[in-house]
């Protein structure tokens, strides 16, 4: 139903419900910036998550994404993920990949829970053990890459995301050749540990220096061009290095902006998509955690999708020029940006509305210029 005060233009219901299944997680990740939310508060009941499938499945809700923590944790995930093929929903999974073996793949041989499964996707962070457990428990590479050859010797639609850090800014070139030529995937996505969650404690030993990022940025264009654009990225340095290289070419050629941009419009995920913590939690993004809009049970998620003050203040933000906050208001390349991911400026800043100093041009430049100035 359309509700009077809905959001103008947005659809009635989102295109994909992001859903944390648990706070509970069998590794403890240095980066994982979902740590915070998972000590606040209790996984919700079996009961309540399949009565919530239920009112999805009514609402004509159509696909739903399953992370934790790590939801393979949960004795009842396959009784949970029934229930969203029983209400006509396809999905998909998030998981560190430890967890999986022969009898979970016979789990989803069961019914239609293979015909309904869009991805699994797996999190690799080196190309040996040695890198990737610096950054994640140890003897986690080693189940892991075992899991994922098991999911793709048997023809599971498995993908894996490589998050950068200081471990293994240097490691990119081992990593593609691990997965794309070893264990034969199409392809692997990319992003970075930022300062959220676990992060904000270990930020020294994990997050990227500008120099390692700069190394980053490179390692992943030569990648992305020796294995035709395999690698892929929607953040971190081949996300920034494709964007700065596009401002270049714009600059150059004498233009003062670029459509579609000069706002704080990085963020379209919440024209489509919401997300439900562990313990029932409605919010915009689940990197947005404090941006509470009600709760399973107690709100209904079609009126909180189109009408909660909380996920339109982000929805609003791509109205904003970038020309009307301090940090850019003297800025001659603000046409040119997006302000960055919401969820990152909060945690970075805040507050929503500014920006992320990693998609900043003119940061970018500031920093271009240090580095050759030591160089030479």
């Amino acid at each position: 139903m359309r509700y009077p005060n809905a959001y103008p233009g947005i659809m009635t219901v989102p295109e994909t419900v992001e859903i944390n299944l648990t706070g509970k997680c069998n590794l403890h990740c240095r980066y994982c910036y979902y740590n915070e939310s998972m000590e606040k508060a209790s996984d919700l009941s079996t009961d309540k998550w399949l009565g919530f499938f239920e009112e999805l499945g009514s609402i004509g809700v159509r696909k739903v994404r399953l992370s934790g923590g790590e939801p393979f944790i949960r004795k009842d995930f396959f009784i949970l993920v029934d229930s969203i093929i029983k209400n006509k929903m396809r999905y998909s999974i998030l998981t560190n990949g430890t967890l999986i073996d022969d009898l979970t793949l016979a789990e989803f041989a069961k019914g239609k829970r293979r015909l309904r499964l869009d991805s699994i996707q797996i999190s690799i962070d080196g190309s040996k053990a040695e890198i990737h457990d610096k950054s994640r428990p140890p003897q986690s590479f080693d189940k892991a890459l075992q899991n994922l050859r098991l999911l793709k010797q048997h023809n599971f639609p498995v993908t894996v995301r490589v998050t950068i850090n200081r471990h293994n800014f240097d490691d990119l070139e081992n990593i593609a050749t691990l997965l794309i030529d070893d264990v034969g995937l199409d392809g692997f996505s990319t992003n970075e540990a930022d300062y959220q969650g676990s992060a904000r404690c270990q930020g020294q030993d994990i997050i990227l220096t500008v120099e390692e990022r700069k190394q980053a940025m490179a390692s992943l264009v030569a990648l992305n061009k020796k294995y035709d654009g395999r690698v892929s990225a929607q953040a971190g340095p081949l996300a920034r290095a494709s964007m700065m290289e596009e401002v270049n070419e714009r600059i150059a050629r004498g233009e003062k902006n670029m459509p579609g941009r000069g706002k704080l419009c990085s963020c379209g995920g919440v024209f489509t998509k919401i997300a439900v913590l562990h313990d029932g939690t409605f919010v915009p993004c689940d990197m947005l955690p404090n941006l509470v809009m009600g709760r399973i049970g107690e709100t209904s998620l079609e009126e909180a999708w189109q009408t909660h003050p909380n996920i339109n203040l982000v929805r609003e933000r791509r109205k904003i020029p970038l020309s009307e906050l301090e940090e850019c208001r003297d800025c001659p390349y603000s046409g040119f940006c997006t302000g960055g991911c919401p969820g990152s400026v909060m945690a970075k800043t805040g507050k929503l509305n500014g920006i992320d100093p990693l998609v900043c041009y003119r940061r970018y430049l500031e920093e271009e210029a240090h580095l050759n100035a030591t160089l030479n």
